[in-house]
């Protein structure tokens, strides 16, 4: 179920909220956990039932294990418990890779041994990385003995709460169990519910209408088009770089917006990513749950920055080379990961010798590569992105009709002056979407600033009212991004 359509807004919701709080208020508080688990699992199987089974044998497991290995200094045992950590991770990364990597593994087989191995064509379970690193957390803070007795009552609730189940913020059990369990927040609130709303419809209007708006430009620059001039590709990067991050985004501030509705509170997941003035700093601001998983399940066990240089560096690019590949099944994201991984070494490098840029200089250069690697997280393959790229840097450059007699000199350097793109219509209607994009992403203040400034007075409800009009464009339906992922 989307959270862009009619039936989780005007239906899911409202009931889902209402029973809830219901129920809590007759001191039901065990069956209010349990229909909200229940309905969590509703809204999952509604894109595929075939895959509930999935996500309940993987919670089962998941718990089993994280209370034998938080139990396990109670109990004799005859075997150790990092052979029974490295067990759970093996199961949760084993159904990702068959599930999520099987084909791209039997295709570079083929490759490489010229077989012809059937391909599997399995569909990709919703979710499936977002709660199986939730879950892999969760062991390895169960190995720690980081994690307490919970109940499976409330590690369903965890891991199955539908406003971050299908796409994140991925959570963390400590930050979520206990607020379900907080008496004040069994009973409605009312600041929150007017929050809630607004965050909600926020993140609605950064979906339906500029994240699908520059949806359809990207589609027709990297899937379309055959051919690129120099205009037309960097329309469709840039198209791409906007699209992504109001899709992501507002998926992001409608989870949190919905959660608050049940007094719960979800991590910040984005704090305007592109106003960064380098690689560091964009990843500290992008998809930020992921960066604070990566760093304390994957780059502090691999050693961080504790064995010198050299590692240090090799640490870092592991790290966002298989943040890369758990991003999809193939080589332009793996390509995507290297880079980054290759652009955080060299930050540190510079940063390590005292090298330093002017703002201005860092957040352009740091624009720009972001830009260009989001080309290969975006093309279908190698050769779309190639397309894309050479387009932007060795394209054909056609100046639109209207610089004929503005500037008609540049005719004598070369450039072609006509109509500037086959495939895209409405020129200066474009121009004003980027430019007014650009502005709002560099210069006004982010969603979760707004939130923070949040009143409940006349101006925060006429914005709330503005962005709850991206309800009259619900019906071009589609999907979040990372529903892929």
């Amino acid at each position: 179920m989307l959270f862009n359509s009619y039936e989780f807004i005007f239906f899911f919701l409202p009931v889902t909220f209402f029973v809830y709080f219901y129920l809590n208020k007759k001191r039901l508080t065990t069956l209010s956990k349990a229909f909200l688990v229940l309905s969590s699992l509703f809204f999952y199987a509604w894109w595929n039932v075939d895959y509930l089974p999935l996500i309940l044998v993987s919670m089962l497991v998941n718990y089993s294990m994280g209370r034998e290995l938080a139990a396990y200094n109670e109990r004799k045992r005859s075997y150790s418990r990092k052979w029974l950590l490295w067990l759970g991770i093996a199961f949760n990364l084993g159904l990702l890779g068959y599930y999520k990597y099987m084909d791209f593994l039997i295709q570079n087989l083929n490759r490489v041994f010229h077989s012809e191995i059937a391909l599997w064509h399995m569909a990709l379970p919703l979710a499936i990385s977002f709660y199986t690193f939730q879950q892999i957390a969760y062991l390895v803070d169960s190995y720690r003995q980081e994690t307490k007795e919970y109940d499976f009552l409330n590690y369903a609730v965890f891991v199955t709460f539908f406003p971050q189940l299908i796409a994140g913020p991925i959570v963390h059990h400590a930050e979520m169990m206990p607020q379900f369990d907080k008496v004040r927040n069994k009973v409605k609130n009312y600041y929150h519910i007017a929050l809630g709303l607004f965050v909600f419809f926020m993140g609605l209007f950064k979906k339906v209408v500029i994240a699908d708006t520059f949806a359809v430009w990207a589609t027709q620059g990297f899937d379309v088009a055959e051919k690129l001039t120099m205009l037309e590709a960097w329309v469709a990067s840039l198209s791409y770089t906007f699209q992504l991050y109001f899709d992501f985004s507002g998926y992001t501030d409608m989870a949190i917006g919905i959660a608050l509705l049940f007094n719960i509170k979800l991590p910040m997941n984005f704090f305007s990513p592109y106003k960064a003035t380098s690689i560091q700093a964009f990843w500290r601001r992008w998809h930020i749950t992921l960066s604070r998983f990566l760093k304390e399940y994957l780059y502090i066990p691999l050693g961080g920055n504790r064995k010198g240089e050299v590692r240090t560096y090799a640490n870092l690019f592991t790290t966002f080379l298989l943040g890369g590949i758990w991003h999809g099944a193939g080589w332009t994201f793996v390509i995507w990961g290297a880079l980054h991984g290759m652009a955080l070494v060299i930050h540190r490098a510079w940063q390590k010798i005292g090298f330093r840029l002017p703002a201005l200089l860092g957040w352009f250069i740091t624009f720009m590569f972001i830009n260009i690697a989001w080309v290969f997280f975006r093309a279908l393959n190698f050769e779309s992105a190639m397309k894309v790229l050479k387009g932007m840097f060795f394209g054909e450059v056609r100046l639109p009709v209207s610089w004929v007699h503005a500037i008609t000199w540049l005719k004598t350097l070369g450039f072609e002056i006509g109509h500037w793109s086959k495939i895209y219509a409405h020129e200066s209607y474009m121009g004003a979407w980027f430019a007014a994009v650009f502005v709002v992403v560099l210069f006004f203040p982010n969603s979760m600033e707004l939130k923070k400034r949040f009143r409940p007075n006349f101006f925060f409800m006429f914005l709330t009212l503005f962005f709850s009009l991206a309800l009259f464009m619900l019906y071009r339906k589609s999907e979040f991004i990372y529903f892929n992922f």
